[in-house]
């Protein structure tokens, strides 16, 4: 066989080779993209969404997770993603708070897959009034998140209906001890696995003093959505609600939060999304800058 010839040949092999591997670029870059949820640079949004959108794609990102943006409608931030090269597979909604054929509506408009509940409660709550939510969630009992497993499933059976998944994404409240059980060991066991997925937020579960790797394990299949988050190393366990001034989420890599092996067990789980998150205000830089840190100390591990 003459050089010219064989030199094809091997070119063709690995062509064909690569095409049945994850796609990598100079980043290595897998499958699966690394997405940052927008209530982290909704100060940057709200100056210019525009070029917020374009600069996060810059850094890297390929997704991003929606939050509720009161300025921009769900069609023109669609809009602005496609503009960005940024696709939307997740969106956070406020269910029990709006109209949840409104929400889907919202999530279809964005090309979102699966639509999320930030925060559910047991009963409808007029207006998004937060200290009485947060009063309400201070005060919920085992009986309270057996009301919102059963809601939990009948939104996911309305979110079916309208083409979505729904899942549901815990804080730490989730994991207050009653006597030996909580309430979020209550929530996974009540929910049609069908009908309920769940997006582990590693922060808050480390936070609550529970380990991310356990319910990975325990529950394949649960979790097709996660979000990174970092606390610094002095954070004390605590399973009530509400962001520590003292000890305020940090940029992936700064905090004491070992991704690795945690992002290795949601991968044989399940997992289909990443999502970087750091609750604002950012100290020390704007958010852009912080979620550009964790981009480039999250990319080796995915």
């Amino acid at each position: 066989m003459n050089p010219s010839r064989r030199l094809f040949l091997q070119q063709s092999a690995a062509v064909s080779l690569a095409s049945l591997l994850p796609f990598r670029s100079a980043f290595g870059e897998t499958s699966m993209p690394i997405g940052i949820q927008l209530y982290t640079v909704q100060d940057e949004l709200k100056k210019d969404a525009v070029a917020t959108l374009h600069a996060l794609a810059k850094i890297g990102y390929r997704e991003v997770e929606s939050f509720p943006l009161q300025d921009i409608t769900a069609a023109q931030m669609r809009t602005m993603l496609d503009d960005a090269g940024l696709k939307c597979p997740s969106a956070h909604l406020f269910f029990g708070v709006a109209d949840n054929a409104q929400l889907f509506d919202q999530a279809n408009a964005l090309g979102a897959h699966y639509a999320v509940s930030s925060v559910l409660l047991p009963n409808t709550l007029q207006g998004a009034d937060l200290p009485k939510m947060m009063d309400i969630i201070k005060a919920f009992t085992l009986d309270d998140f057996k009301k919102i497993a059963a809601k939990a499933n009948e939104i996911g059976a309305q979110a079916q209906k309208a083409g979505l998944q729904y899942a549901y994404h815990n804080h730490n409240f989730e994991f207050r001890d009653y006597s030996g059980h909580t309430g979020y060991e209550i929530l996974i066991k009540e929910t049609d696995p069908k009908l309920v997925k769940f997006e582990l937020d590693c922060g808050w579960m480390v936070t609550s003093g529970n380990n991310p790797i356990d319910y990975f394990k325990k529950y394949p299949g649960r979790y097709p959505l996660m979000h990174a988050k970092d606390f610094p190393a002095d954070t004390p366990v605590t399973t009530t609600l509400g962001v520590d001034p003292n000890h305020r989420p940090t940029e992936i890599g700064r905090g004491h939060i070992d991704f690795k092996p945690i992002i290795a067990a949601a991968e044989k789980s399940g997992l289909q999304h990443i999502f970087v998150e750091q609750d604002p205000p950012i100290e020390g830089m704007t958010s852009l800058e912080a979620v550009g840190v964790s981009y480039e100390a999250l990319r080796p591990l995915v």
